[in-house]
């Protein structure tokens, strides 16, 4: 995989000036382009979209330097609809307006990315793959800020929001396992690998049942394959670095590609943060 995805490098990389069309890429790298985009913040540390853009605000750069082209030239040739929205972006980027980049003595470029194998040290991930029916998450669901490490405080916040009657009245609707109190993520806006804007997130349980769950968010989820992970040591800190190794390490490794689908994890006593007991689900499909 790591061959076809520095394939997909040089892809981009010849379309700079032109569409880019995904179609393309899912047949080079041989996954989805959802798959792609999230592994490829993983590895990166960054968004597809940003990647292209300062790749494309890079090469405008070294262009308008050797004098030999407009600015508006640059706008259109790059993708955009207006020289003061490319005004706009290459400024925010460098710091500099683009009629001015000639005179100025501090250039800054942003090269090819190249992804290349490194090996870390022997970490085991417990891991199995299983086939669930359709369930349903139960609990109370809010729009928060992404925020990739440490403690997100509007989480937080919305766990504590949840009475004792609440908490009690969900524990008769989990009906499977593991039978305890679940967080699921989705709807993640691009800016996801810097802890940039923001993705829905409830904390409930999952359940069966077809009772109506009154006063309570009901998210709908269809029959899948699961990748389940399991960790256990420093919460949050073990499963933030779960989270990186599944999508960085096993995903680009394993025969499974993800589909699109909320991200679940359940941990168990949080009486000791030093060893906790997490799960970890993403949906997963044998790649084609």
């Amino acid at each position: 995989m790591l061959h076809n995805l520095n394939n997909v490098l040089d892809y981009i990389e010849t379309h700079l000036d032109q569409t880019i069309d995904f179609h393309d890429i899912e047949k080079i790298v041989g996954i989805s382009e959802y798959h792609f985009r999230r592994v490829f913040s993983f590895l990166s540390g960054m968004s597809l979209h940003e990647y292209i853009r300062h790749r494309r605000l890079s090469n405008a750069a070294f262009e308008l330097q050797k004098g030999k082209t407009s600015v508006t030239e640059m706008a259109f040739k790059y993708g955009y609809h207006s020289v003061d929205g490319f005004s706009r972006s290459f400024k925010d980027w460098c710091g500099t307006n683009p009629s001015e980049i000639k005179k100025t003595t501090h250039f800054k470029a942003f090269p090819k990315l190249t992804f290349q194998l490194t090996i870390q040290g022997g970490i085991d991930m417990e891991y199995q793959i299983e086939e669930k029916k359709s369930f349903k998450m139960v609990g109370l669901q809010k729009r928060v800020p992404i925020v990739f490490d440490g403690i997100n405080l509007e989480i937080q916040q919305l766990a504590k929001s949840i009475t004792q009657a609440q908490r009690e009245q969900l524990r008769t609707f989990a009906n499977i396992h593991p039978h305890s109190v679940m967080n699921a993520s989705f709807n993640f806006d691009e800016g996801r690998m810097q802890g940039e804007g923001h993705l829905d997130h409830i904390i409930g349980v999952i359940s069966t049942l077809r009772n109506e769950f009154e006063g309570f968010d009901v998210i709908e989820v269809p029959a899948l394959t699961w990748a389940v992970f399991s960790s256990q040591g420093e919460f949050p800190k073990v499963m933030q670095e779960s989270w990186g190794k599944i999508y960085s390490e096993w995903l680009p490794s394993s025969d499974y590609e993800l589909v699109e689908a909320p991200e679940i994890s359940f941990t168990g006593d949080l009486s000791d943060l030093a060893n906790v007991r997490s799960e970890i689900w993403i949906a997963v499909r044998k790649k084609k």
